[in-house]
């Protein structure tokens, strides 16, 4: 048997350099070695902010033509809306009656999102760890590709996991593991070098946007924050320069200790210059491809339908066999 892959973004904004680079291009690969599910996971994306729907909507379409155009084969990878398959929504359900309050008071995330009054934070916040793990554990899923900042959420799919299967004494369920993406991967803002780049970055200029124009990229490396260090000799307490260096390094393969030598040979004008070229040369073909499948949401439409029809196909299976192991009474 094929092990499964699973993983997702929300359709929160344009998807960005950050996500292509921390993420998506990662998942290229693994779309060869494994059975692929690459979800657009929006039901997570209303759990803090609620965009208006036709926003939302249009982000769906936009995050499923990033995948697309920066190389998810729907040929290989099945790609689907979390919310077209309620088999995760259900699952949820059924999983958060076997996860105890205290595991999800010690999830760090919904301390950080809820902020200083929790009181007004949604279930939904609170819960999202458990849908997390649904969404994994709903198609048997063995391997999940994930940043650091997800790790937690994903030991408590693998505790959810052993709970239930240990509750009925069965190993119904994989126990999925960490499959950790590559750390050099992870970019951060351009305006702040210790925070990692959001889609949810009040500031414009924070983030590399897959979408952006040629001449918007120039501007934006141009404005990146740097420091008053003469020099790339070293990189040390210096998180924005290490940052510029790290996706120039990312994005050409060439290790950071080599970028540095190359370009403490001239000026930090000259530096963003090559980057801005660097970064132009992958994500121009991206949105140029991007606004092809765009322009042609029918095409679109019946790629996601049919990722939902494969997806919900595992999905329906699964949840039969989860309900007669917990003892429901299927006569439908």
């Amino acid at each position: 048997m094929t092990s499964i892959v699973f993983s997702g973004i929300q359709p929160s904004g344009v998807l960005h350099l950050g996500n292509y680079l921390g993420a998506i291009k990662q998942w290229i690969d693994l779309q060869d070695k494994y059975k692929s599910l690459f979800c657009i996971v929006d039901l997570h994306a209303i759990t803090v902010n609620k965009l208006p729907a036709s926003e939302l909507k249009s982000n769906i379409f936009k995050t499923a033509a990033a995948y697309i155009a920066c190389g998810i084969d729907p040929e290989k990878s099945i790609i689907f809306s979390q919310s077209t398959v309620s088999g995760h929504v259900e699952l949820g359900w059924l999983l958060g009656c076997y996860t105890p309050i205290g595991w999800l008071n010690r999830m760090t995330q919904f301390k950080d999102k809820a902020g200083s009054d929790k009181q007004k934070a949604s279930l939904g916040l609170y819960s999202y760890p458990v849908l997390m793990a649904a969404d994994i554990l709903l198609y048997q899923t063995k391997y999940v590709p994930v940043g650091d900042d997800q790790k937690q959420h994903l030991e408590l799919a693998r505790d959810i996991a052993s709970a239930f299967n240990n509750h009925y004494k069965l190993d119904y369920f994989i126990v999925p593991e960490i499959l950790t993406l590559d750390c050099t991967s992870r970019i951060m803002s351009l305006r702040d070098g210790t925070s990692k780049m959001s889609k949810s970055d009040p500031s414009e200029h924070s983030c590399i946007n897959l979408d952006d124009t040629d001449d918007l990229i120039v501007k934006k490396i141009e404005k990146a924050k740097t420091d008053s260090i003469l020099g790339f000799a070293t990189l040390k307490c210096r998180p924005e320069i290490s940052n510029l260096i790290n996706i120039y390094s990312v994005l050409s393969n060439v290790n950071a200790e080599k970028v540095c030598e190359e370009v403490n040979k001239h000026d930090m004008k000259h530096f963003k210059k090559e980057l801005a070229d660097l970064i132009i040369s992958v994500i121009s073909p991206i949105r140029e491809k991007m606004n092809d499948l765009l322009k042609d949401q029918f095409h679109l439409h019946e790629i996601l339908k049919k990722g939902t029809k494969k997806a919900a196909e595992i999905a329906t299976h699964n949840i039969k066999e989860i309900k007669d192991i917990i003892g429901f009474a299927q006569y439908l």
